[in-house]
């Protein structure tokens, strides 16, 4: 009642302030109206973003690029949905008095509320994308090295050569020819991955068919480059390639396993005698020992006769050396298997052949037609066939028959001269194979077929003229695939009575004809059209395999069921709102499936399942209402793939057993069956479940290998050991964890284990670890020393943390203690984190056992933690002995990598640690870092950006072979380090206040042979950054960037500073800069030259020169009185971009009697210069010119007088123009 009173009070109150007064009053009465309004639109906008999500999952999927409107949108709306759930929170948090509301809290809150109601309102409005993807334009192709290809003196030498030419002026192709199998398009890979790790062009890749479409290559170039191919071609020297018997005789014992040990033995000798029937052939040195790999010494004389004994194939020059050595590893398949299984290994090579060129062959497709083929005949159950098709196929990849896809091992991939030698196979004999691709009219190929026993006709546009009256009485496997959906008559089919695979692609098709395959066993459509579907299944009473790809059909007819043997039935579709109906109560008669695979939308009953009692194999898309049905279970299924509210891929093999689970917000209770054995779960938006271990799963999930949870807002533990009776089992082969955006976890495993005998640690298998945006999750197990043998992180190998801000302790030390495989460590936005490792108990652990290491931790990255003090304490100061980078950024409160507690490797207040293969370090915006003090000789990248004062180094004594970094007078203290920086290829340094020198002049101690990048800001009291000698050891250096260093006096030391002990010798040499290609000298304000006019002829490669701001600077290249330069005329060929600008004391930009010419100059810009006596001309050819008169006086003929502007401005086919150049 009071309630009621006090809102009807304030809503007729509120109802006159909104109509006679300032609308703001509004916010003191209507407080639940706009409220209401708020979360309304807030779960509006949930709701789309769900939706829109989802479209870009769809997109993504299809290889589409997502809009950037429609990515800037999502960002956004996760933003305002973050922030405005803080304002949710408010309002659940504070309640208002009910007779005495809180009117200054009310119009503040109802402020905020409003703006926000308005922000997302406009959000919502503005999700209606007409599309939130677009086709990908086609990319250069991601070059992934052979695993059985090795580096060797002539590949290396082979590509230096094509690199040269690559980079040569007057080459526009290279060719490289050889015979099949020699490794001409691993070369041609290597070369376009060095290309584009270079940036020197683009790259596309074809390979080549025996009939290319032309057209389409030509669109695709198109597309990447907008060019056209040359047609002439330069002879490369690929024939030479891996001719050398040391190179072959390396690769030969790499892929048979042969060791060093071997040298001198007999069987040596013999593997040697193999390798030379190769013929140094990359492709047949893999085959031949892989078939050979573990054999005995008997077995490898044998095999080496055969080879001896074999005659050479057809074409002899060409083939017949590689068509011999495939043959031999095609005839050892049957080496240990029975004869049926020799065969069948051999039958699915086959099988593979009948794919187009470099097509990626489903395994799943495989599978279908290698059961209607008959393989594995000993083998009952379609499960049973299944296991034995893929270890045929995995047998095939080892012994180098067929390749790996990078497709997650969903296909598998034929080289093209594997195919061919396939194809030579079975071109004679009884089992004849005709594969033909674009066949366009069918010649004299009609008198033959009769011989066939397999056919695959791909992109065929003469199939509706296929050929009447043809007997097949041989023929067992037909496959066709239309271009343009052309009819094709069934009466084409009916004598085909040996047929027992038949699959149809892109064709119209009635199965009328096909009541009289009897023998039809697999019977496959893919993107058909197709009609007199219900009459023509009666008489197929031997088919076993039926599947429909992407074909349209609505319904799934009762006449399945004359279907007696069907023991697999697979349905894929991935039009959106397309739902494959099954008759009711159909499938409880199809009392013979093994197999059931429904890819897409259904209206399966699942309470029909339990009546396969033979039902092995399942893959299933549900719904959320299928979930509501009545009695709904599973039977026991050795794989599966379930996936409720989400996508399924047609061709996802069922290697796990998968549970997806997405948006239920009701019991899970249908699963339950399921969760006994799943080995992968995945469950996004599923509420009502606090834990998984005891809740969800009571049997330990000792069978899982993956677990993802994501956005299940109501989990508070993964295991709660408090709610568990007894001792527990747990997640013994869990391998992935996978945890995102959970508000109410607060731990993944609560409360003390229970140690159970012979028990495997919990966790101890798992690999990788993934938490992201968990609010509340404050440790991961608080776990005592003595649970050391319950639990460990043994196996863990990368682990991320993100978001997580109450987290203060990620591991505890007794779980640190067993990551003895951790690799990789990545920790970001974590504002309460404190400690990585929790070191209060640390010293504990390590006087009663043994000291922390992770002896192979390689990277460490962590971001944007306020709190963080110190990564590590100082006991793994000797533990890290692989860590080669470490990044840290955004961390305010940071001072040491490692914690000191006790005086061990200690130079002065700071811990030496001990990382001899430290390659990569960058620490950026940690104002309290002070140093790192490292042993290590391969540094190749640094990075230092604002951070900590550690001038009280300068006076510590350096004793050991180590370097000190950090923001002092000298950036980097040497001491008994030879050559210490003859590793680094880019170094920064940004906003480091006490820099004075990077490094001290030490002859014959510092060198940069390999420094290529160079980038200093803001490093305000740095005086010079090179002694002349380190200078002349600059020969890589490519890009140099210096900004804001106002003390900067010089970019190389000047010879009256330098010391005594430089070596004298190297004074002599030229400073040059071969590779120098980018130079940016802004606001130093000290600085009078840039270098020694003798560099400026190494200066060829230079492209872009910019100097603005340097209010000393007097000359860009300083004339020294004892250097002589051969020429007056310096040519500097590359340089593109030109900016000179706020230079008020600049005089001379080319010195009195030089010349300078810039033959590729195409943006030129002066600004502020009243001093500059140098000239800018143009000739008649467009060429740009600098020079300085030499006297005061008039003009000579030779070089007009350079009128002097405020401003210069010219560009490559501008209109503006500088003064005439006219020669001497």
């Amino acid at each position: 009642m009071a309630d009621f009173v006090a809102s009807a009070a304030a809503n007729a109150v509120g109802n006159l302030a909104t109509e006679y007064t300032s609308p703001y009053l509004s916010y003191f009465f209507h407080y639940g109206e706009i409220v209401e309004d708020f979360k309304n639109q807030r779960q509006k906008l949930q709701l789309k973003e769900d939706r829109v999500k989802n479209e870009v999952n769809v997109a993504a999927r299809q290889a589409e690029i997502i809009e950037m409107d429609v990515d800037h949108w999502l960002k956004t709306v996760e933003k305002e949905l973050r922030d405005s759930q803080i304002l949710e929170d408010e309002i659940d948090r504070i309640q208002c008095s009910k007779w005495c509301p809180n009117w200054g809290w009310r119009y503040s809150l109802c402020k905020k509320l409003a703006k926000k109601t308005l922000i997302i309102s406009k959000l919502i409005e503005t999700c209606n994308f007409s599309s939130v993807g677009r086709r990908a334009p086609l990319q250069g192709i991601e070059f992934i090295t052979s695993k059985n290809f090795m580096d060797s003196e002539s590949s290396k030498s082979a590509l230096k050569e094509i690199m040269e030419a690559v980079n040569a002026e007057d080459v526009n192709m290279i060719g490289l020819y050889g015979m099949p199998g020699v490794g001409k398009t691993t070369l041609a890979e290597k070369v376009g991955k060095q290309a584009l790790e270079q940036n020197l062009f683009k790259v596309v890749m074809f390979t080549m068919t025996q009939n290319p479409n032309i057209c389409k290559i030509q669109d695709k170039l198109a597309d990447m480059i907008g060019l056209k191919f040359k047609t002439t071609s330069e002879e490369g020297k690929a024939e030479e390639l891996l001719k050398s018997m040391k190179e072959g005789w390396d690769l030969f014992k790499a892929n048979a396993g042969l060791k060093d040990g071997y040298s001198s033995s007999s069987l040596n000798d013999v593997a040697k005698e193999v390798a030379d029937e190769c013929k140094g052939l990359p492709l047949a040195i893999v085959t031949v020992a892989k078939a050979l790999r573990g054999e005995s010494l008997d077995g490898w004389r044998a095999a080496n006769q055969r080879l001896k004994d074999s005659r050479h194939l057809d074409n002899e020059q060409v083939f017949g050396e590689v068509y011999k050595l495939l043959k031999f590893s095609y005839d050892y398949l049957n080496k240990n298997n029975s004869q049926t299984t020799e065969n069948d290994i051999q039958s699915c090579f086959l099988l593979c052949s009948l794919f187009p060129e470099d097509y990626e062959i489903p395994i799943e497709m495989l599978i279908m037609c290698g059961i209607g083929m008959g393989l594995f005949s000993n083998a009952y159950s379609i499960e049973d066939k299944r296991r034995e098709i893929v270890v045929a196929l995995t047998k095939l990849q080892s012994s180098g028959l067929l390749l790996e896809t990078d497709d997650g091992g969903r296909a598998v991939r034929m080289h093209d001269v594997v195919r061919d030698f396939a194809h030579w196979l079975t071109s004679m004999g009884e089992n004849r194979f005709m594969v033909k691709d674009r066949l366009k009219e069918w010649l004299n190929v009609v008198d033959n077929f009769g011989s066939y026993t397999a056919i695959a006709l791909w992109n065929c546009g003469c199939l509706n003229q296929f050929p009447k009256k043809v007997e097949f009485s041989k023929l067992k496997t037909l496959f066709l695939d239309g271009k343009g959906f052309p009819s094709v008559s069934s009466t084409n089919l009916a004598e085909m009575k040996a047929l027992q695979v038949l699959f149809l692609k892109h064709v119209y098709f009635s199965l009328e004809g096909l009541q009289s395959l009897t023998n039809l066993r697999t019977l496959c459509f893919e993107n058909c059209k197709l009609k007199n579907i219900s009459s023509s299944l009666r008489n197929m009473r031997n088919l076993e395999v039926f599947s429909l790809f992407h074909t349209d059909i609505n319904e799934i007819l009762e006449e399945l069921v004359e279907l007696s043997m069907l023991k697999s039935l697979y349905i894929a579709y991935d039009r959106k709102q397309h739902i494959i109906t099954f008759a009711p109560n159909l499938l409880s008669r199809l009392t013979a499936l093994q197999e059931l695979h429904v890819r897409c939308e259904n209206n399966i009953n699942l309470a029909e399942l339990n009546s396969l009692s033979r039902l092995t194999t399942l893959s299933l898309k549900i719904s959320t209402d299928q979930c509501f049905q009545r009695n709904i279970g599973f039977p026991r299924l050795q794989r599966y793939i379930i996936v409720v509210n989400g996508h399924l891929d047609e061709w996802q093999r069922l290697t796990f057993r998968t549970l997806d689970i997405n948006g239920l917000t009701f019991s899970l209770n249908p699963f339950t069956d399921l969760f006994f054995n799943v080995e992968k779960l995945r469950l996004k938006k599923v509420s009502g479940k606090k834990n998984i271990i005891p809740s969800l799963v009571k049997n330990g999930a000792n069978e899982l290998t993956s677990l993802q949870l994501n956005s299940c807002h109501d989990m508070e533990f993964v295991i709660d050991m408090t709610r568990q009776q007894g001792p527990i089992i747990a997640f013994s082969n869990l391998m992935e964890l996978d945890i995102q955006y959970m508000n109410c976890l607060k731990q993944l495993c609560h409360g003390p284990p229970r140690k159970v005998e012979t028990q495997r640690p919990m966790f101890s298998n798992l690999t990788f670890l993934n938490l992201k945006s968990l609010p509340q999750l404050e440790n991961i197990w608080k776990l005592e020393p003595s649970c050391h043998a319950i639990a460990s992180l043994r196996n863990l190998k990368v682990v991320t943390v993100e978001n997580c801000h109450k987290l203060k302790v990620i591991f505890s030390p007794c779980l640190a203690q067993s990551m003895v495989h951790l690799q990789q460590l990545y920790i970001s936005n974590c504002n309460g984190l404190e400690q990585v490792i929790g070191f209060a108990q640390e010293e504990e652990i390590t006087e009663n056992h043994y000291p922390l290491c992770w002896p192979k931790l390689k990277t460490v990255k962590i971001e944007h933690c306020c709190s963080l003090k110190h990564v590590f304490s100082v006991t793994l100061s000797q533990g890290l002995p692989w860590l080669e980078s470490v990044r840290l950024k955004n961390c305010p409160q940071l001072i040491q990598v490692l914690r000191s507690t006790e005086e061990r490797d200690i130079i002065g207040n700071h811990i030496l640690l001990n990382v001899p293969f430290m390659r990569k370090l960058s620490v950026e915006n940690c104002p309290k870092f002070t140093c790192f003090i490292v042993q290590s000789q391969l540094m190749e990248k640094l990075y230092l950006k604002n951070v900590g004062n550690s001038c009280q180094l300068c006076s510590t004594d350096v004793n050991q072979d180590c370097m000190v970094v950090g923001n002092r007078e000298e950036v980097f203290r040497v001491q008994g380090v030879l050559y210490p920086f003859s590793n680094m290829k880019k170094l920064h340094l940004i906003h480091q206040s006490q820099v004075r020198i990077i490094w001290k002049e030490l002859a014959g101690v510092v060198t940069l042979d390999n420094l290529i990048t160079l980038r200093l800001y803001d490093c305000k009291k740095l005086r010079y950054i090179f002694s002349p000698s380190t200078a002349r050891s600059l020969s890589q250096l490519a890009n140099l960037y210096i900004m804001g260093c106002e003390e900067l006096e010089g970019i190389i030391l000047g010879k009256d500073q330098i010391s005594s002990s430089s070596n004298g010798d190297t004074d002599l040499q030229p400073i040059t800069f071969p590779n120098l290609t980018q130079i940016i000298v802004t606001d130093c304000n000290n600085l009078k030259s840039l270098f020694p006019l003798g560099s400026a002829t190494s200066l060829q490669g230079l492209t872009h020169l910019r100097v603005e701001r340097n209010s000393k600077l007097e000359q860009v290249f300083e004339v020294e009185d004892e250097v002589q330069v051969t020429t007056k005329e310096i040519k500097f060929d590359k340089l593109e971009w030109l900016k000179l600008e706020g230079l008020p004391s600049l005089v001379y930009f080319c010195p009195k009697g030089y010349h300078f010419v810039f033959p590729s100059l195409r943006d030129l810009k002066i600004k502020e210069y009243p001093r500059l006596i140098s000239g800018f001309f143009i000739d008649s050819k467009q060429i740009v010119h600098s020079k300085t008169e030499a006297t005061e006086g008039p003009a000579s003929k030779s070089t007009p007088r350079y009128v002097r502007n405020k401003y210069i401005r010219w560009k490559e086919g501008w209109f503006q123009t500088l003064p005439r150049y006219i020669e001497e």
